[in-house]
């Protein structure tokens, strides 16, 4: 298609204008070719006739869908105009800052904070494709990054502009970026380091100038170094042409670098007084600009800033100081007064202050100052002449020497932050930052410039082989041909200045020559260039200047001060002083020799790629020109070996006011930069390029039938482009893309929205058809039915004549009258029939009903004494009822307590008797052992007696007796012998069997303690019982003083009846017992009452006979008699009534004494209840009595129990000393064969003892288990005491018989008795017994295994929810059920939680042995199990919901099984059984909640990441609406590396991501509560990372996207509902994305809507609406943008909110988790251990 035919009417196009540079006109008529003449219309209204040339027609303006676009190569018209409008509507309108224009990041400084540099920007930034999100510096950081980390080359990004265009802060925030992105795990710091650096560079390299409060006066090239893991482990920096001269002279409100006045600020404090500094205005080289402050600047808070930075980079205060003492002397040296003396000479004070001070800081002489600052020394070959300057020249020569000095502190300071920010390690990969100055142009531009735009070609030349080589790329990568695309090459420039005889060389040379003057130079430029080189011109007004054509423009240049500025020399003597200071620092800047540091590591290799020319003579290396050139080479070498990105920093107005445009200021900064230049490539190809799938959604509109039909997009593409436009110059097919020329787009735009205007034409034709038709059907519906009436009433009107009329109306007339005489004859005979009617009607009617009242009010009368009556007898009949029924419950109650009672009392009665025999027994026997003793005593005085006699007899019995001894102890000792050797045989076997039977004897003591326990718990339970049975008693007593209170009332009440039961139920209610009796009997009485309304009918028809029977009993003639006229003529008429009357009366008499009767028998009754309760009363106190005597025999019991227990326990030693006595009164041998036989004897004994003692155990568990009462107890204890004196007084016996000497016998027995009543000595004897049992169990082994194994096996197995385990097992336990265990084994068909139901049931055996060291060990062993398998499962979320789940489950049982009474309130009895007895593990139960907190936190964190790559593309990206597209194609060229190649998300994938977390959650077992708090923190993911995407994507910012958002949504609370987790309030979280949904979709345009939008919007912040609004983006032409007054109207409504002032939200923001508490309702003794668990080792108890 040509472009001519594009200039019809209605198009628009762009015209030059000289204030907006260009300003639009719509074609007002077509135009055709050979018009010269093109008629427009101007947006104010007014027509123009603009000439045009055919060869060079106006540009065309964008269709406004393409208006606003991210990418100005996207933009259909690619020109200047179409550009700046693009620019303007983003900046101005949508108050975007950033734009892509190819590879170019366009930045405009907003002059305004903005909130989009977060961190949560950042992280929203990270990991995405350039061109997915909004133009940003991060998604350019971004990008250098991914393809640093994805290709491991180096990259680097070049930010150039003006004086004031924020290139310093958009280096800071892609440091920044870098330093967040890549967060290296050491404690060094070194981001923070990087970061660092830049206040300090910012100090002392920027200052405040015309342009700009903060402006970098040096060009700064900072490379941050990455190891191969891409975390930051160094920098480095290289600084370019630092503005020197600004030391020592500033323009007009310019200021000198910030570090002076951050200096002078601070002149007050201490650290700062030996500098002897004041305020900048008392400064000459601080003064000169007469702007000394900045507004809204601190410079003392900035000077902190300064040292705190420092401090942070590892320099010391020493360091700073000295820095800052040649900072002090640089402002005294600047004040140094230098008077001229005559016109030749010059001199300066010794007793200048300030000379003084500067001498002092330094360390210099001052005479040595003062004489070579006025004078200089000359060398010639034969002599040295010293000669004076003038003072023009003194000032210069001071001049030069404080920027000399200053320019070795600025590099000695990038030097020693070089040295901080160095690595020990390998550098792999590095990123570089360029910071440097764009094109500059002024009214005088001087050497400086010169240099920045030498620079700034040399970056245009390798920008422009860059762009071109990223152009031809994409053309081979899409097959599609290239061919060359002329574009401006500025390599002439670059000869011009840098070659051989070029302008640095010429310059170098003549500062060589003593003599060289700028003028001489300067003309030695125009010798060589005019009229030889077209980029060279000579001014025509001036002599003293050049001119260089530039790319970006023409620069004039003066001549005067090149020289000087590039030789930069001070004279060297004065060096020399400098040289001999003892201040090391000022001696080290001037030493004849510095080594420089190397910019560079060591481990950077760079190749150029690119030959780059070198200067060869080493004496232009000295000059200013020469270094800068071989500093910019070595520049250029890197930036080619590295991958460049670019952002253009633009400063949209001069006034430095927030989002204002300026289009000229733009216009010419977008030149510059080398923006257009872009464009105008780009426009020489194919700038449009679309994929295939783009092409198809947006245009299929344009589409044939036949066309859709084929199955390959790609070819319907081909077909339907080769139909839209027949020439096939104007696109390429490539393999993924179609690529236009420019205004083809818009062409096919045209098309469309034509196609779609005509579909609307004929939808808007039908529709207005229809409309009419109805109207039109209705109209002649309403027309017929008018003309129906109307020719009615015409054809009446032909139809009558007067004569009929009249003849008619006369008939009428007559039949009105006749008719009406005919009416009222008739009338006045109904009339009089129904007055005769009614009188006889009415009169029978009246005397009917005053009969019927006569007898209603006799009937009434009747009927009120009768119900009276009936209600009387009712009520006594149900008091009766109900009083009979409470007296015999009563008495059955207290009867059955009282046999109850009778039978514990004979229970009690007969153990007390038996007791009692007992203890008589007792008595008895030790009075018989007293009269024993007391003959033994005497037997004693006797043997007394006799020993004296027989002393001599004894003691030669005693000789014998020695000797049969010695002969018996060695028979003994060989006895002795064998027997050892017989015991140690058994010794090895018997060690095992001790310790059973050791464990044995201390449970059978725990359970006896246990049983002393209940039995005390038990007595005072009957304490209870006692205390419950005085408080009946007492009740008793109180209801006794009632009735008794009540028949007194009674005897003395003479009321009637009424009264009677008013009282009666007064006194029933007062009666506390019968209240609950009462109110059953409420229901009972209504049932009565209906039943004596069903026989009110029976009643009423029984009166007639009662009155009858009443009535004979009465004298007819007497009641006459007594009756008046009036009462007679009253019975004439109803004479029954009366009757009827009379006989009530004696009726009611008779109930009367019937009812008085009823009471004597009540009064009766309650005097039999009152003897029952005396009765009773007497009785409990007799009962209490008993149980008084039967708690004083219970604590005898106790006291003989323990007596007994004590000699029982002392028994071995009775043996032992029994058979020490027989050893010494009968003969070894058979005393040796008896022992052993009473030694056998004992054993069985003891082995019966421990079969008894196991068998009353096992009993006691029964009685447990059962519940059984505690008089069984209390016997069974009984029993065993008597059993336990029955042994006691066997042994007694034992000893009696076997005690030959009787004396020693009551000596031993005495010593023992004392023993007992010993109690500390007791607890040694039980040690004693306990080691002598240990010996003689050793040889029960066998009969007590069979025993045991006979015991087992009878009875049956009762298991304690406890699982037994060794010592030495607990480390397999831990590795088979917590480190090797897979949760997909155990969560199939199993209890949920069931490692954790092992563990505890391990726990509870540990608690029942009382084993701290056990139990401390498992719980131990256990945290730091699950720990381990968490930490080596971070990522894996079935381990992690798994043992989430199941340490929640473990902590649950610890609270469950505490004992304490708040997580017991849903066990059952037997599970409060199995509760911990031994440990309190509240402060386990704190550490496991620590360890499930982190296990849910790591957990939410594998639930984000897993899902988080599937939100954007499934909730934002992915379209699910049937013929609703959200997105606009763009034809964003994104970078070759950028190609997401990931598949496709869509909203199925959310939910099945959702579903699978649910499911693997519920699987395991995790408590509903977490799993909603889980679900609650997804959604909140979901919500916010979908808001900030849309928040940053203004290509997302439409209406058929919100309704899409909208449709998601509602698939989440869909699945919500499915999965019943209505309640997780996990809805609300997505609250603020629903209503930005809502805000893409309401209408934007009335003030209602935008209080409208304030109301709604609660969820949003200020900042995330207004950025909404400006980042809505129509789809098609049909819908409107959002204009910026309504913006301004909503952002007022807005500005009351005090909200967050965050764009983002924060998608790492964690809601607190709650753990409930939910008991376990699983019975520890019915869980089953699987046998894939590989527990063997654990048994069941």
């Amino acid at each position: 298609m040509a472009v001519a035919a594009l200039y019809t009417q209605y198009n628009r196009v762009w015209i030059p204008d000289p204030e907006e540079v260009w300003k639009s006109a719509e074609i007002a008529k077509d135009y055709r070719a050979g018009d010269k003449v093109l008629r427009l219309l101007l947006e104010d209204g007014t027509e123009l006739d603009y000439s045009i040339d055919p060869e060079a027609l106006p540009p065309l303006r964008n269709p406004d869908i393409l208006v606003g676009e991210n990418d100005l190569t996207a933009l259909s018209y690619l020109h200047e105009p179409a550009v700046l409008h693009n620019l303007r509507v983003r900046f101005a309108e949508s108050k975007l800052i950033y734009t892509y224009s190819g590879i170019i990041l366009v930045a405009m400084n907003p002059y305004k904070q903005l909130p989009i540099y977060g961190d949560a920007i950042i992280h929203a930034y990270s990991g995405q494709n350039m061109g997915d999100m909004d133009p940003h510096i991060f998604a350019v950081a971004e990008e250098a990054y991914k393809q640093m980390a994805r290709n491991n080359k180096n990259q680097s990004i070049i930010v150039s502009g003006e004086s004031g265009a924020g290139k310093t802060v958009s280096a800071r925030y892609a440091m920044r970026y870098f330093a967040t992105v890549s967060k290296s795990s050491s404690t060094a710091h070194v981001e923070d380091k990087v970061l660092a650096s830049n206040p300090i560079t910012e100090a002392v390299g920027n200052a405040k100038t015309t342009r700009n409060d903060n402006s970098s006066r040096f060009g700064k090239y900072t490379e941050i170094s990455f190891d191969e893991r891409n975390q930051i482990i160094g920098a480095n920096m290289r600084t370019y042409l630092l503005e020197k001269s600004r030391v020592v002279f500033q323009s007009e409100n310019e200021r000198n670098y910030h570090i002076f006045y951050q200096l002078c600020a601070s002149a007050q404090k201490p650290e700062f007084k030996h500098l002897k500094l004041g305020s900048a205005a008392e400064f000459s080289y601080t003064r000169m600009g007469g702007s000394t402050v900045i507004e809204g600047v601190d410079d003392r808070a900035d000077m902190v800033e300064t040292q705190k930075t420092f401090t942070l980079l590892g320099f010391k205060e020493d360091f700073q100081m000295d820095v800052f003492k040649i900072l002090a002397a640089i402002l005294h040296l600047g004040n140094v007064q230098i008077t001229a003396v005559g016109s030749e000479r010059s001199i300066v004070s010794g007793d200048d202050s300030h000379l003084m001070v500067f001498c002092e800081l330094l360390g210099l002489d001052s005479g040595k100052v003062a004489q070579w600052l006025c004078n200089r020394k000359i060398i010639t070959t034969s002599e040295t002449v010293v000669k004076t300057m003038t003072r023009p020249q003194a000032i210069n020569a001071r001049d030069a020497l404080a920027k000399k000095i200053y320019a070795h502190l600025f590099d000695y300071i990038v030097e020693r932050i070089n040295q901080a920010l160095q690595f020990s390690g390998k550098q792999h990969t590095f990123i570089g930052v360029l910071d440097i100055y764009g094109f500059e142009t002024f009214d005088v531009n001087s050497f400086e410039q010169f240099c920045i735009n030498y620079a700034n070609e040399k970056l245009q030349q390798q920008f422009n082989l860059h762009v071109f080589k990223l152009e031809q790329e994409e053309y081979m990568k899409e097959d599609i041909p290239w061919t060359l695309i002329d574009f401006y090459d500025n390599q002439p420039v670059i000869d011009l200045i840098e070659t051989k005889m070029g302008i640095l060389e010429l310059l170098d040379e003549e500062c060589l020559l003593p003599h060289g003057t700028d003028e001489n130079w300067l003309q030695k430029l125009y010798n060589n260039f005019i009229n030889k080189n077209s980029l060279f011109e000579k001014p025509r007004m001036s002599n003293t200047s050049f001119i260089i054509q530039h790319f970006a423009d023409k620069v004039e240049y003066q001549c005067e001060g090149f020289l000087e500025k590039n030789r930069d020399t001070v004279y060297d003597m004065l060096v020399e002083t400098l040289r001999a200071s003892k201040f090391h620092l000022c001696a080290k800047f001037f030493q004849e020799n510095p080594v420089s540091p190397s910019p560079f590591g060591s481990a950077i290799t760079i190749r150029s790629a690119k030959q780059v020319i070198k200067p060869n003579n080493k004496q232009f290396r000295t000059t200013v020109g020469s270094k800068f050139r071989s500093s910019l080479s070595l520049l250029m070498e890197t930036l080619n070996a590295t991958t460049p990105h670019y952002v253009r920093c633009i400063k949209p107005n001069d006034e430095k006011l927030p989002f204002e445009f300026d289009s000229r200021r733009t216009v010419q900064q977008l030149r510059a930069c080398g923006v257009l230049e872009t464009i105008r490539i780009s426009a020489q190809s194919y700038p449009s390029r679309w994929t295939y799938i783009e092409f198809y959604s947006r245009y299929g509109i344009l589409m044939t039938k036949q066309e859709l039909a084929f199955g390959d997009k790609r070819e319907v593409c081909k077909v339907v482009l080769h139909r839209l436009i027949q020439d096939s110059n104007q696109y390429q097919f490539g393999k993924t893309k179609i690529f236009f020329r420019a205004g083809q787009v818009a062409y096919l735009e045209k098309l469309r929205l034509d196609k779609l205007r005509q579909g609307c034409v004929v939808i808007q034709k039908h529709i207005r058809g229809w409309l009419q038709r109805k109207r039109f059907l209705r109209e002649r519906q309403a027309a017929v039915t008018i003309q129906q009436y109307f020719r009615g009433q015409r054809t009446v009107r032909r139809a009558v004549t007067a004569a009929a009329l009249k003849e008619a109306w006369a008939a009428i007339v007559i039949q009105k009258y006749c008719r009406g005489y005919l009416v009222r004859s008739l009338y006045q005979l109904i009339r009089v029939a129904t007055v005769t009617i009614q009188a006889y009607t009415r009169g029978f009617l009246a005397r009917r009903k005053y009969r019927k009242m006569l007898e209603e009010h006799k009937a009434v009368i009747l009927q009120k004494y009768a119900r009276a009556w009936l209600a009387r007898r009712r009520f006594q009949s149900i008091r009766r009822f109900v009083l009979n029924i409470q007296l015999t419950y009563r008495v059955q109650r207290l009867q059955k307590k009282l046999e109850d009672q009778n039978k514990e009392n004979h229970g009690l009665v007969e153990k007390l008797t038996s007791l009692a025999a007992v203890r008589a027994g007792d008595v008895e026997k030790i009075q018989k052992l007293e009269s024993e003793l007391d003959r033994a005593a005497a037997h004693r005085r006797d043997y007394e007696e006799k020993g004296k006699k027989h002393k001599a007899a004894v003691e030669e019995q005693l000789a014998k007796l020695q000797k049969n001894n010695s002969e018996l102890k060695t028979q003994k000792e060989q006895l002795q012998q064998k027997l050892q050797e017989q015991t140690e045989e058994l010794k090895g076997k018997m060690d095992d069997l001790t310790k059973q039977l050791f464990d044995d004897v201390q449970k059978e003591e725990q359970q006896r303690i246990l049983l002393e326990k209940s039995f005390e718990l038990k007595t005072q339970d009957f304490e209870k019982q006692i205390c419950s049975l005085k408080e009946e008693i007492s009740a008793l007593k109180d209801e006794k003083t009632q009735l008794q209170h009540q028949l007194e009332e009674e005897r003395t009440t003479s009321e009637g009846l009424r009264g009677e039961v008013a009282r009666l139920s007064k006194q029933a209610k007062t009666i506390s017992e019968f209240e609950k009796e009462i109110e059953l009997l409420q229901t009972q009485k209504i049932d009565v009452e209906k039943h004596v309304q069903s026989q009110k009918r029976e009643m009423r028809e029984k009166m007639s006979e009662v009155t009858k029977q009443l009535l004979e009993s009465y004298d007819i003639g007497d009641v006459r008699s007594r009756l008046s006229v009036e009462d007679l003529e009253h019975l004439n008429e109803d004479g029954e009534l009366w009757f009827a009357y009379e006989g009530l009366k004696k009726a009611t008499r008779v109930l009367e004494s019937h009812f008085q009767s009823q009471k004597d028998c009540y009064e009766q009754e309650i005097e039999a209840l009152n003897f029952k309760v005396v009765h009773l009363s007497q009785e409990i106190n007799h009962l209490q009595k008993l149980f008084r005597e039967e708690n004083d025999i219970n604590e005898s019991i106790r006291h003989e129990v323990t007596r007994l227990t004590s000699e029982n326990m002392m028994i071995p030693d009775f043996k032992q000393q029994i058979s020490e006595l027989e050893k010494q009164n009968h003969d070894l041998e058979t005393r040796l064969n008896e022992h052993t036989e009473n030694r056998k004897g004992k054993l069985e004994e003891v082995s019966d003892q421990l079969n008894r003692s196991r068998e009353e155990g096992l009993q006691r568990k029964t009685i447990e288990a059962q519940n059984e009462t505690h008089t069984e107890e209390k016997e069974k204890l009984v029993d065993r005491s008597q059993e336990m004196q029955e042994a006691s007084e066997h042994l007694k016996k034992q000893s009696q018989a076997v005690s030959e000497v009787e004396t020693s016998l009551w000596q031993e027995a005495s010593r023992l008795t004392m023993e007992n009543r010993d109690l500390e000595e007791q607890l040694d004897m039980k040690d004693r017994v306990i080691k002598k049992l240990q010996e003689q169990v050793k040889a029960l082994t066998k009969t007590i295994e069979k025993a045991s194994d006979v015991h087992l096996s009878s009875g049956p197995k009762e298991y304690l929810g406890m699982l037994e385990y060794k010592r030495e097992d607990e480390a397999k336990l831990i590795q088979n059920l917590i480190l090797d265990l897979k949760p997909r084994g155990v969560v199939v068909n199993m209890v949920p939680g069931l490692p954790a139901h092992i563990l505890f049931m391990c726990v509870r055996y540990a608690d029942s042995l009382n084993d701290a060291n056990m139990l401390k060990s498992l719980m131990n062993s256990t945290i730091n199990g699950i720990k381990q398998v968490v930490k080596d499962h971070l990522e894996d979320f079935e381990m992690l919901s798994f043992w989430l789940s199941n340490t929640c489950h473990f902590l649950n049982c610890l609270k469950q099984y505490s004992g304490e009474e708040e997580f017991m309130k849903h066990n059952s009895p037997h599970q409060n059984r199995n509760c911990l007895n031994n440990f309190d593990l509240s402060e386990y139960r704190q550490i496991l909640s620590d360890v499930a907190i982190r296990i849910y936190h790591q957990f939410i964190i594998v639930m984000e990441n897993n899902i988080q790559p599937i939100i954007v593309p499934g909730m934002l990206e992915y379209e699910s609406l049937q013929g609703i597209s959200g997105l606009k194609p763009t034809g964003f060229r994104k970078r070759s590396s950028s190609i997401d190649d990931t598949d496709a998300y869509t909203m199925t994938s959310v939910l099945q991501q959702l579903s699978y977390f649910y499911s693997t959650m519920s699987q395991n077992g995790l408590d509903p509560e977490i799993v909603r708090q889980a679900v609650k923190q997804l959604f909140f993911l979901i919500g916010a990372v979908t808001l900030n995407s849309l928040l940053l994507r203004k290509d997302m910012c439409s209406c058929r996207k919100g309704m899409q958002i909208r449709c998601n949504i509602s698939y989440l609370e869909e699945w919500l509902k499915d999965k019943n987790l209505q309640n997780s309030l996990a809805k609300e979280t997505l609250e603020p994305l629903s209503q930005a949904a809502w805000l893409l979709q309401v209408k934007k345009t009335t003030d209602s809507d935008a209080k409208e939008i304030y109301e709604r919007c609660t969820s949003l912040s200020a900042v995330q609406i207004i950025k909404i609004l400006n980042s809505y983006t129509p789809i098609d032409d049909f819908e409107k943008r959002v204009t910026p007054s309504f913006v301004r109207k909503v952002q007022a409504l807005l500005s009351s909110r005090e909200d967050s002032s965050q764009l983002m939200l924060d998608t790492r923001y964690t809601f607190q988790v709650m753990f409930p508490f939910t008991p376990s309702p699983h019975a520890l003794e019915m869980i089953q251990i699987p046998s894939s668990f590989k527990l063997g080792f654990l048994k069941r108890v």
